[in-house]
């Protein structure tokens, strides 16, 4: 067996184990995975990335290479963005659609699991939540980045 076998294998596994423990949560949709995890499977062409943070939070805050854009809440006050399956379908309409494994990411995995469960409602059947998400959860000292997120993990982004 040769490494990216392994490699495949043990991807593969990772996202079974997520959506056995999503089952048995009762998460309405497949499941999270870590930042680690969701890095490997969207640079190996095995899923694709979506940030669903607003606009603003990509610019200002930096986003991943390559991953795709559908905000989930747009503007200052976040308002939730009423096309957002739509605009999901849309931008993975070239990636298999409803069929694609799809990972959502967001600041600290909150917003992108209601994402991932109103994809989930909408008829997509592998769609994941990356856990921690792109700046982790805030500390006791008001702040994010020092215990997780993707950042934390040194995983690449860039910023405009």
């Amino acid at each position: 067996m040769t490494s990216s076998t392994t490699q495949d294998t043990v991807l593969a596994q990772e996202l079974e184990s997520a959506r056995s423990v999503a089952l048995a949560s009762g998460l309405p949709y497949a499941g999270g995975v870590s930042p680690t995890t969701a890095w490997k499977l969207a640079s190996a062409g095995d899923a694709v990335l979506v940030d669903v943070r607003s606009a603003e939070e990509l610019k200002f805050v930096g986003h991943v290479p390559d991953s795709l854009h559908v905000a989930w809440a747009t503007g200052t006050a976040l308002q939730r963005n009423p096309r957002f399956v739509r605009e999901l379908e849309a931008r993975l309409a070239s990636h298999g659609g409803k069929e694609a494994t799809v990972l959502l990411l967001c600041r600290s995995g909150k917003r992108s699991a209601l994402a991932a469960e109103a994809a989930a409602k909408a008829g997509f059947t592998r769609v994941f939540n990356v856990l921690e998400g792109f700046e982790g959860e805030i500390d006791g000292h008001k702040q994010r980045g020092h215990a997780d997120g993707w950042r934390f993990h040194q995983l690449p982004w860039i910023q405009d």
